[in-house]
């Protein structure tokens, strides 16, 4: 199983605009990393997102390059806790991608991959991709690739 996590793309500010949709270079950056994954074949079952427009934003356009499904989750917000996550993703068989937002994305990769939410081991930047896979029907998750969006 593949778990592909995704910092939404560049944001306008707050007092620019208070629902932060993404900005000229971030709708671009995102459309980059969807050419570039669809490129590669990547499929997932679903693409989840946070509530957040930002968000909602760069599901969609990531989703319709390489999900069969777009949908809202609660639970991706950037504080909110990310241990209710392991079972579901420890448990899943098909391949997804989670579109949040710091620092949540930063606790839940560590959480998998060192079993401490604190461990700060993938950074992230707005439209960057972090493929985590985990064997099997195992617990065990590794970082298979990292992917910044000025690197595709």
């Amino acid at each position: 199983m593949r778990l592909y996590l995704v910092q939404h793309g560049e944001a306008t500010s707050k007092e620019a605009n208070p629902d932060r949709p993404l900005t000229k270079k971030g709708r671009k950056d995102v459309f980059r990393m969807a050419k570039f994954l669809k490129k590669k074949g990547i499929r997932v079952i679903a693409t989840w997102h946070s509530e957040k427009l930002r968000a909602i934003q760069t599901a969609q356009i990531l989703g319709e390059a390489i999900s069969l499904e777009i949908v809202k989750q609660e639970g991706l917000a950037p504080d909110d806790p990310v241990d209710k996550w392991l079972e579901e993703l420890n448990t899943r068989v098909k391949d997804v991608m989670m579109v949040g937002h710091l620092p949540f994305l930063e606790r839940l990769a560590s959480l998998l991959l060192a079993g401490d939410e604190s461990s700060q081991i993938v950074a992230f930047k707005p439209g960057a991709v972090a493929c985590l896979k985990r064997e099997d029907a195992g617990e065990k998750w590794s970082l298979a690739w990292t992917k910044l969006p000025e690197l595709v």
